[in-house]
């Protein structure tokens, strides 16, 4: 007897559909896997006769499966297919009816004793099955509240292979499970707060101005400077000015974060801005994303947030470099031998370093000891088309004495911070919609530049004079233009002035003599 399960397979964020074909025939009792399955597909027949007799069904040992995973041009992967498989198996010895197969999709992975394990990527899978008009999905009891971010089918949570094939017999006995709403959402991003201020970092008052232009326009930063003066604690409140995400970009955030198998059990849902700091000592992969299976990596993971890599010049050269087409694109492409993946990564950069191998080079109290040579190592990592992309230099200079004792004042404070980067966004929300979406300043293409980013004559020719003067590019060009208007914006400016354009030039500028 024939029998056919729906589920589901990863190709980036998205999903597509997997027939699990089950095909009933004599034998002696063997279960046959095609369809290029991985090592842990493979090794899922063994999972599956065992959680099966936990049921208290048994298979005929005079019989042998076949079981196709279509399209089986594409290689399947994970545990995620134990609860289809076992269900075809019972479907093809009439154990259980194949009518309501068609309409309902299953994932899973199984225990020896029938319980179900939590597998990654469901909430695309639960967007897949409702485009291919399933009318309802079957999925682990953990991953209920991601997938039931999906309007427009029914998610039944299980926690045991025997409640699965209970819903598969009376769909109508299942309990129909719904998790967090839209309206449900803007509650939830309204309550997180974060408990990190600026106003608990001395100092500092040029880089908390950054701060707030990286926050208000999406703009890329490096600050240097000595150990402990603040360059880490001020990329960590960097969150606490963005404004909440959206409850699209929350949906979208959460297939990533489903993927790499980092979502709330509870919630289902990420709900607040990413930050990201990976070690300088993580992996190619870590950092970009890839693998034998390919996952994003902590690139595509502070989509829409904050990448922060201190001590950015200890990370490898190959590292570093692999951030141009991210920072340009808003995206990772990954290219493996039989597919090509993209992975969305639309991030505001913060790199933080010190001047020199030793720290203290132009510093105040301590003396540099490093050679030229061991400088210019130290920076080679560094290359120039990576700092052509980044928009604002800020050096972090050593506290004065005196600034240990100043208490903060209020525009040194997220509370007010925060008001000026909404107000500034704001503004942009007016303005810069292009076919129908909203752009940031930092990502202008040219010619939307040229409509909102307008120069006097005399403004322009003084552009042109600083880019001839700093051997600017094409590209560096524009993003002092960009940082203009951002900077116009959070002085309330309809139009961008010279103060604006000089505050733009001071910090891509700004010469640390590396």
């Amino acid at each position: 007897m024939f029998a056919r399960v729906y589920s589901g397979a990863l190709a980036g964020v998205d999903a597509y559909r997997v027939e699990v074909e089950v095909d009933c025939c004599g034998g002696i009792g063997q279960i046959n896997i095609v369809g290029l399955p991985g090592a842990a597909v493979k090794e899922s027949q063994e999972r599956v006769r065992s959680a099966i007799k936990s049921c208290d069904y048994l298979l005929p040992p005079a019989k042998k499966w076949v079981v196709n995973l279509a399209p089986a041009d594409t290689r399947k992967e994970g545990p995620l297919y134990d609860m289809p498989i076992a269900a075809g198996l019972l479907a093809s010895i009439g154990y259980i009816p194949a009518g309501n197969l068609s309409k309902i999709w299953m994932v899973g992975e199984l225990s020896l004793n029938g319980a179900v394990r939590p597998v990654s990527g469901v909430l695309s899978m639960t967007i897949c099955a409702r485009d291919s008009g399933a009318e309802g999905i079957i999925v682990p009891e953990d991953n209920g509240a991601e997938a039931a971010l999906v309007d427009g089918i029914k998610v039944y949570p299980v926690s045991h292979l025997q409640e699965a094939l209970n819903i598969l017999q009376r769909p109508e006995s299942g309990k129909v499970f719904y998790g967090t709403t839209k309206h449900r959402y803007k509650t939830m991003a309204s309550n997180v707060v974060s408990d990190l201020d600026f106003g608990d970092v001395k100092g500092q008052g040029m880089a908390k101005t950054a701060m707030t232009m990286a926050a208000a326009g999406r703009h890329n930063m490096i600050m240097i400077g000595p150990p402990g003066s603040g360059k880490s604690m001020l990329a960590e409140r960097l969150p606490g000015i963005m404004p909440p995400l959206e409850y699209e970009e929350a949906v979208e955030l959460t297939k990533l974060y489903s993927i790499a198998k980092e979502v709330d059990k509870k919630n289902g849902l990420v709900v607040s801005r990413p930050f990201r700091a990976p070690h300088h000592s993580a992996s190619i992969h870590g950092l970009v994303g890839g693998g034998a299976v390919p996952r994003p990596g902590e690139i595509s993971l502070s989509h829409y947030g904050i990448l922060f890599m201190d001590e950015f010049t200890e990370f490898p050269r190959t590292h570093i470099d692999s951030l141009r087409q991210p920072l340009e694109t808003n995206r990772v492409t990954i290219s493996r031998s039989m597919q090509t993946l993209t992975f969305p990564a639309s991030f505001v950069l913060i790199a933080a370093c010190n001047p020199c191998p030793c720290g203290f080079k132009n510093d105040t109290v301590q003396s540099c000891i490093c050679t030229s040579g061991q400088a210019m190592r130290y920076w080679s990592k560094v290359s120039g088309p990576i700092l052509d992309r980044i928009d604002m230099r800020v050096e972090v200079r050593r506290l004065a004495q005196n600034d240990l004792l100043v208490q903060p004042a209020p525009h040194d404070r997220t509370k007010w911070m925060k008001e000026r980067v909404f107000a500034a966004i704001a503004r942009q929300k007016e303005r810069n919609i292009f076919d129908g979406k909203f752009v940031y300043n930092a990502n202008l293409k040219h010619r939307q530049i040229e409509k909102v980013c307008q120069l006097t004559a005399d403004l322009k020719s003084e552009l042109v004079n600083a880019a001839h003067k700093y051997a600017f590019s094409v590209r560096a060009y524009d993003r002092v233009i960009r940082m203009s208007r951002t900077i116009a914006d959070l002085r309330g400016n309809e139009n961008i002035d010279r103060v604006d354009l000089n505050q733009a030039l001071s910090f891509r500028t700004m010469n640390f003599g590396f």
